[in-house]
């Protein structure tokens, strides 16, 4: 999977990455899905493991376009995880309360305690993107963002926190599809809005500010995946396999119970 990792200082021109890419499992999707269904299940009992542990804490950050699947991985990638270790947090225009705060506040006390995963859909990006290509702020204030990003990734990671951010990359013709295929189905009218087109127009921009994302702010601490998502389970597949990866690589073990079961009977 190291394929999709973004090395630190590396500069992304999203241009040169295929959203279609398959190469790390080219069998196909009935055999993906097997093995999907496999890593969930891999999935479900680390997830247990590190509740039980209680000492970990996993960080998960999607960010994409329009119809880029984030919803689809919590959906599929997540199905057999257990809801109390598992939390979600989207992050939408902020509030009059919020906006009284630094951009960081309401994105901080979403982070996740110890034993817990917690799965941001969208994130604190949005104020380098949205707030960027919508010229919501000056130039002067979102491009100090990223350090600030950086530095805030970094406090997390130094106090026990795995960062994992996926970049869902779907082509321009890709999510055209997926917008029309909600309006030709009634029962997915509801999942669309006038709003997709209106940021779909400024298509060109949020590729420039997603290059610079991924280039700035690709750490060793928190790194960025760049994941092929035009198709959906190949997508969801490379998610599963890096989240296993980084969970078995904490070496976690069940606590050591504090009697001895040995001298004790139900009865």
């Amino acid at each position: 999977m190291e394929r999709y990792r973004i090395p630190p200082d590396t500069t992304v021109r999203l241009a040169d990455r295929s959203p279609s890419d398959r190469l790390t499992h080219d069998e196909g999707k009935k055999v993906g899905r097997q093995y999907l269904t496999e890593l969930t299940l891999r999935l479900r009992d680390l997830q247990e493991l590190l509740y039980a542990e209680g000492k970990h804490k996993v960080l998960m950050v999607l960010q994409a376009t329009d119809t880029g699947g984030k919803d689809g991985v919590i959906r599929h990638v997540f199905r057999t995880v257990n809801p109390q270790g598992v939390k979600v947090a989207s992050f939408k225009v902020p509030s009059s309360r919020e906006r009284a705060h630094d951009y960081l506040w309401r994105v901080h006390k979403e982070t996740p305690g110890s034993g817990e995963i917690r799965i941001f859909n969208r994130s604190h990006y949005e104020d380098v993107l949205v707030v960027r290509v919508r010229d919501l702020a000056p130039q002067e204030v979102w491009e100090r963002r990223y350090h600030h990003i950086n530095e805030f990734e970094r406090l997390l990671a130094d106090e026990g926190t795995t960062v994992l951010k996926f970049f869902l990359h779907i082509s321009k013709e890709e999510q055209g599809a997926r917008l029309q295929a909600r309006l030709d189905d009634p029962d997915r009218h509801w999942k669309f809005s006038s709003a997709d087109l209106a940021e779909r127009a400024h298509w060109d921009a949020y590729q420039e500010a997603y290059d610079a994302m991924l280039s700035r702010t690709s750490t060793p601490w928190a790194p960025w995946y760049v994941i092929p998502s035009n198709s959906k389970w190949y997508r969801n597949l490379v998610i599963a396999r890096i989240l296993v990866g980084a969970l078995e690589g904490l070496g976690m073990q069940y606590p050591e119970p504090d009697f001895d079961p040995a001298t004790i009977r139900v009865d």
